[in-house]
Order: structure tokens, then sequence, then C-alpha cells
């Protein structure tokens, strides 16, 4: 089956997933990669531009939640940020192979409200919903709880590993801390969010943890399963994987009602069939065929609007 063609209408909420290769334990969440994962984010968000309401990085996969102002612009974030990233996994943990197995999946968020708050409760629910540990501050991991529960923005690190390259070939013993470039991420409100102080923001978000940890130690109780504990997933090799990674397939969006649901099916159904038909008409010889605003045409730069 063949990737859906990517339908981001503007100024969209998107939650973005990607996963390692082999859900392999590859974004083991060290400090040193935290650093890396921060600042490849605030870097990637100061040249292209979206907006980060909300993230969580596992062991073996990743959740964003960006609004974005079309296809392209989402397509540029992932593509450097994903880049950058899978470089640096590679120096930290000696992997010479692909980190990521595919392209990520981005999926669109409606307007309504409960839609985009269960999104960012499920992304924030990562760590603690998987019985990795207790509470979402236990996570030794990249996880935007904290910076939304205090508005503080978060710190990493960016290295100019070009820099560090030509500095090697004329002097050894280099460190590599001097070509790092401290970066902020800063995030944004749900849209949803917009018009509401950063203290009720704040409380809104402190009452999803309270749920998230409520919901979670009660199922705990009710399978007797216990958490795998900060040592344990920190003990764990990088290079090694799951034995049965969990698969499930990606819904075309994310929305609280089935008018809504329809409403977005319709909309990408209509966007579909006017891109096959711009595709035939390219095919037949015609450059000029229009194809319709915020695709992708083969071979053919991005079509805004």
């Amino acid at each position: 089956m063949g990737r859906r063609l990517r339908y981001v209408p503007p100024g969209a909420l998107v939650e973005v997933t990607s996963r390692t290769l082999h859900a392999r334990y590859l974004l083991l969440p060290t400090p040193e990669l935290n650093a890396i994962v921060i600042g490849a984010l605030g870097r990637a968000q100061r040249l292209y531009g979206a907006r980060c309401c909300g993230f969580s990085f596992l062991s073996n996969h990743f959740h964003l939640l960006l609004v974005v102002d079309d296809a392209q612009q989402l397509a540029r974030f992932m593509g450097y940020f994903k880049s950058k990233l899978a470089r640096e996994v590679g120096r930290l943990y000696g992997w010479k192979e692909k980190v990521f197995g595919r392209r990520y999946d981005g999926i669109v968020v409606s307007g309504e409200e409960r839609a985009q708050i269960g999104r960012l409760k499920y992304v924030l629910a990562n760590t603690v919903k998987e019985h990795l540990v207790e509470r979402l501050a236990e996570w030794p991991g990249a996880h935007a709880v904290q910076a939304l529960l205090t508005g503080e923005p978060l710190e990493g690190i960016w290295f100019d590993r070009k820099g560090e390259y030509r500095a090697s070939r004329r002097r050894k013993g280099l460190d590599s801390q001097e070509f790092a470039t401290p970066e902020t991420l800063t995030l944004d409100p749900l849209p949803c969010w917009q018009d509401l102080s950063p203290e009720k923001r704040r409380e809104r978000v402190a009452q999803l943890v309270r749920e998230i940890e409520s919901e979670a130690a009660a199922q705990r109780k009710s399978t007797g399963k216990p958490v795998l504990g900060r040592v344990a997933i920190l003990a764990q090799d990088p290079h090694n994987h799951p034995e049965c990674p969990k698969k499930s397939p990606a819904p075309l969006v994310h929305a609280a009602s089935k008018a809504v649901r329809l409403e977005f099916r319709e909309a990408y159904a209509l966007f579909v069939a006017a891109y096959r038909e711009a595709v035939e008409k390219l095919r037949k010889g015609d450059r000029a065929a229009p194809f319709p605003p915020g695709c992708f045409p083969p071979a053919l730069p991005f079509v805004g609007g």
C-alpha cells in the first residue's frame, strides 16, 4: 500500500510521529541526547518557523505537535530536524546504518477543542501510559511537560559539525564543545488555547498531568504490571529492540466528532481527485496542468496558496 498524499490545510495542528529503524532504542534518553534533541528542534523552529505545542521522545519513537502553514513548511522542518538528529545519534551511539526506518507520519488534528486537547494529552501521556515510569517528571528523556507547566523555554545544543571537521584538518586535540551553540526551543499554546492567559494554560496542563498519572496508576493496579523504571531504561543497549514492537495504522485525521471527520475525508478526496487529474494531464505533456494548492507535484515545485 502506497503512502497517502500529504494534505495539510493552512495553519493546521499536526501530530507527527516517527519511529526508529526496527524500533531500536536509538533514542535512549541520556542527557547528551536530550540536549541534542532540544537544540535540533530549536534550530529547526528558528529556521522554518513551525510552532511546537508539545513533544515526547521515547527510546524508539517520538511525537510532536506542530502548527504549520502548509505541507512544505512541515516537510522542511522535519527534514532538517530528523537529518540532524540521525547524524548526532549515529555519532553518540556508534550506529552506522539508518536511524529512522521511513518518513514521519503527519496527521492533521481538527480545530475542535476536544480533539486538540485529546492529542496533547496523548503526546504527554507517552512514557507513563507504557508503564515506563510512574510520573511524567520521572522520565529521563526529552519531554514537554515541565516547560508547559512552568512556561519557561527549553535550552539545547546544536553542533557545527562542518566547522569541527574543517578545524580538525588543521589541528588535533579538538574539543567538540568549541563548536556547540546554544539553541532555545519555545513552546506555543494549542490553537484552541490561544485566547487563554498563560496561567490558565498551565492550570489546564496540570489537570491533564493529574488525569494521565491517575489513569496510568489505575491501569497498573488492575493489571498488576509494574513500571520499568529509570535505571532499567538507561541500562538498555541502544542497538537492541523489542521482540514484538507495536504497530498500528495511522488515521487520516484526529477529530472529536464524526461530522468533522467526514468533512475532512471529503476535502481530502477532492484534493486527491484534483491531484490525479493534474498528474494525468502532466503525463500527456501538459506542464501547465493546474495542481491543487498545498501539494507536491511529481518533479515540480511545491504548489502554495
